[in-house]
């Protein structure tokens, strides 16, 4: 049997953000049905600008040692059974070194994470993020470049000396290539294409029409930020 788009939506909806698995779940623009504000005990940031801050407040306690590690008690478990609310798509490298949800103390539903080496756009990519933005009406997202990016540093090298690469590590260095940084030389080179790629896939993802849309409305913004090793401080990239 072939469902009518409007109930493959819904279908789709309810799958993801587990508002089929019991009642009581958050629901976020399904016809018909009023969504559930998050709890008062809970408050979730609706606007792009306050959930930077959040994202800033959750990076200052980490890099001061001062986490809390939120949202991981019994009952928040619990309550994550029935459906999502997460305030901010974080669009990362694979590097074992930054996972978003320490780096911005954060916990179980705060954030939608999306990791690729170098932050590649695929389809797959560009899918989950425009899930996220679209479906469950996430006011941010951040590009999150760190230094010492192998996938850029591998792109870097392969381009300075043609070596060849495995086919699928071919095909990230061929997506970070555009963004390399010819104007300086060796560490220096790998550093500011870090930066440049960061701004490259905010600038592609910000063309996205459905994207745009929400952009010139006020209702999202896609920021760029790098993750220091050294400092453990996430600073925005312009």
């Amino acid at each position: 049997m072939t469902l009518p788009s409007t109930s493959r939506r819904s279908l789709l909806r309810a799958t993801v953000t587990g508002s089929a698995v019991a009642a009581g779940a958050w629901v976020l623009d399904v016809p018909g049905a009023a969504a559930a504000p998050a709890t008062a005990a809970r408050p979730r940031p609706t606007t792009p600008d306050a959930a930077l801050r959040e994202l800033e407040s959750g990076n200052r306690r980490w890099r001061t040692f001062r986490e809390r590690h939120p949202h991981e008690t019994r009952r928040v478990r619990r309550d994550m059974v029935s459906g999502q609310h997460p305030f901010a798509v974080i669009l990362g490298c694979i590097d074992s070194r930054v996972p978003p949800e320490l780096v911005f103390d954060q916990g179980l539903g705060d954030l939608m994470t999306v990791r690729s080496a170098g932050e590649v756009l695929d389809e797959a990519v560009l899918g989950s993020v425009a899930y996220g933005v679209l479906e469950l009406d996430i006011p941010l997202v951040l590009v999150l470049g760190h230094q010492s990016c192998g996938a850029v540093s591998a792109a870097v090298h392969a381009e300075e000396s043609g070596e060849e690469l495995p086919a699928h590590i071919r095909y990230i260095a061929d997506q970070i290539e555009p963004a390399i940084d010819h104007s300086v030389e060796g560490a220096a080179r790998i550093d500011a294409t870090v930066t440049a790629q960061v701004r490259l896939v905010r600038s592609r993802l910000a063309a996205e029409t459905d994207l745009a849309a929400r952009i010139a409305a006020g209702r999202l913004a896609i920021v760029g930020a790098r993750y220091e090793l050294t400092s453990q401080l996430v600073h925005r990239i312009d």
